[in-house]
């Protein structure tokens, strides 16, 4: 996983984290080569899916449930940190992707410190699939089916 500097968030994420995964995934055999052309046309229009362009947001890198430590009090401390910079939408969509306790306090409080952009849910499918992507290199063909749905669904809107 490469982690140079860009300006571009959409060609950033398109080039250095959803293409290499796809490959792998291809070369594999978890995706199929005719699949992978729908996760190439995603790619060619994330600039307009990909919402209003934003500076870089310190990232968590990793933000699955599993790094999310629920004290009895009802804090939470994250671990196991991937810190980078990257889209701010990008952890809350990793929250969402595998669930998280209290997910809607975590958003509704996450509004009120910073408002995310309009659409910002009908993006979480996008900023799924890089994770997605590497899960399917790991574990298998349900993953790639579920990356598959998720570009499916972004070239419908």
């Amino acid at each position: 996983m490469r982690n140079v500097d860009g300006t571009d968030w959409p060609r950033w994420y398109a080039e250095h984290r959803v293409l290499p995964y796809l490959r792998l995934a291809v070369d594999d055999g978890t995706v199929r080569p005719a699949e992978a052309a729908v996760f190439e046309r995603v790619c060619e229009r994330l600039p307009e899916l990909a919402g209003p362009a934003e500076p870089p947001a310190r990232l968590h890198g990793d933000l699955w449930n599993g790094n999310v430590l629920w004290g009895a009090d009802g804090r939470a401390w994250l671990i196991d940190p991937a810190a980078h910079g990257g889209h701010r939408e990008t952890d809350l969509a990793m929250l969402h992707l595998f669930g998280c306790p209290h997910l809607d306090e975590v958003l509704d409080g996450y509004q009120q410190q910073a408002p995310l952009a309009d659409g910002w849910a009908d993006r979480i499918g996008l900023h799924q699939l890089f994770p997605l992507l590497v899960h399917a290199v790991l574990f298998g063909r349900g993953y790639a089916e579920q990356a598959l749905g998720q570009v499916r669904a972004a070239l419908a809107r």
